[in-house]
């Protein structure tokens, strides 16, 4: 029998129980799943950053530290963690942030929210332009950036991907390095930020990125708050530069309420829900690797420490 250690906030512990033991029931593993374990006979760690679990050094037996969150940012840096990190890349998240970018594309893009509001009770008629019209970028192609970039480009969008590396889907422009983000920005009606928050994309989106895209484009974030300079952002929003940008991620959360974004009339602030892990799909990709680990196969969404995710 493994020993797998429950690591995260107490009340988490009541949604992951009964679909961490469905899915080890499914694959046959026979497991001690618990949230107290000694260090010493742990032989995996199901954990949250936000856990009081901080000091890797005791696990001497552990294999693998299984993350249920998508960002790793908060762990790893952390010296003591030295075994391998799985990030979670969760197929009921995914699809979670593909509807969420989705529906706030279509909203830019058909201009919903003055149809939708109009205080002046005015009869004004706009026809958008269609989707083949449109162009859409998305910095990060990851595979959340992958797979709205798909579903962008299935409705008929022009869509151009941009990452620090190269990459290639079918079907979208795909385009990499500092000279492939100016481009990429150049034709940015619509963007998306779906990058990792890492040391070389804190502040990507900054007053000179930003006066890169085109006057009157539309900004999404539901990747990580520290993508996007804020005062830049707030100065771009007051000039029209920037026409109306949706937030759900923040470098505070909650957003504190005296925040500049809650009162500027261009600015949407969603609270941190493009894309929430599914205890029920997450469990899979958890077992999975642990499945993985006991049969001597690789690991699943390993994390580069050098890169940061």
């Amino acid at each position: 029998m493994i020993n797998v250690l429950f690591a995260a906030r107490p009340e988490r512990w009541d949604t992951y129980e009964q679909p961490l033991r469905n899915a080890l029931n499914a694959a046959g593993i026979e497991a001690n799943l618990s949230q107290d374990i000694s260090p010493e006979d742990v032989d995996y760690i199901v954990y949250a950053p936000n856990s009081d679990l901080q000091d890797f050094t005791p696990y001497t037996r552990a294999r693998a530290v299984l993350n249920l969150w998508a960002g790793v940012e908060q762990i790893t840096g952390n010296q003591t963690l030295t075994i391998p990190l799985a990030r979670m890349v969760d197929p009921g998240l995914t699809k979670g942030m593909v509807e969420w970018v989705t529906g706030h594309v279509m909203r830019y893009h058909l201009g919903m929210d003055a149809h939708i509001v109009n205080p002046s009770n005015s009869w004004t008629v706009t026809t958008p332009p269609l989707a083949e019209e449109r162009r859409v970028v998305i910095l990060g192609l990851g595979a959340l950036g992958t797979a709205c970039a798909e579903t962008l480009l299935g409705l008929g969008f022009q869509v151009t991907g941009w990452s620090r590396s190269a990459k290639s889907v079918e079907g979208v422009n795909c385009l990499h390095g500092d000279a492939g983000l100016a481009l990429a920005l150049a034709e940015a009606e619509i963007l998306v930020t779906l990058l990792p928050d890492t040391a070389s994309t804190t502040n990507i989106m900054n007053a000179e990125t930003l006066a890169q895209m085109p006057h009157g484009a539309f900004l999404i974030n539901p990747g990580r708050g520290p993508l996007i300079e804020d005062t830049a952002l707030l100065a771009a929003l007051d000039t029209g530069q920037i026409a109306h940008a949706t937030l759900d991620v923040f470098r505070t959360e909650p957003l504190p309420q005296n925040d500049p974004y809650w009162a500027h009339p261009q600015v949407t602030v969603t609270p941190h829900i493009a894309a929430e892990t599914r205890a029920s799909t997450a469990s899979q990709v958890i077992v999975e690797n642990i499945r993985r680990g006991e049969a001597g196969e690789p690991f699943l969404n390993l994390v580069d420490r050098a890169l940061g995710y």
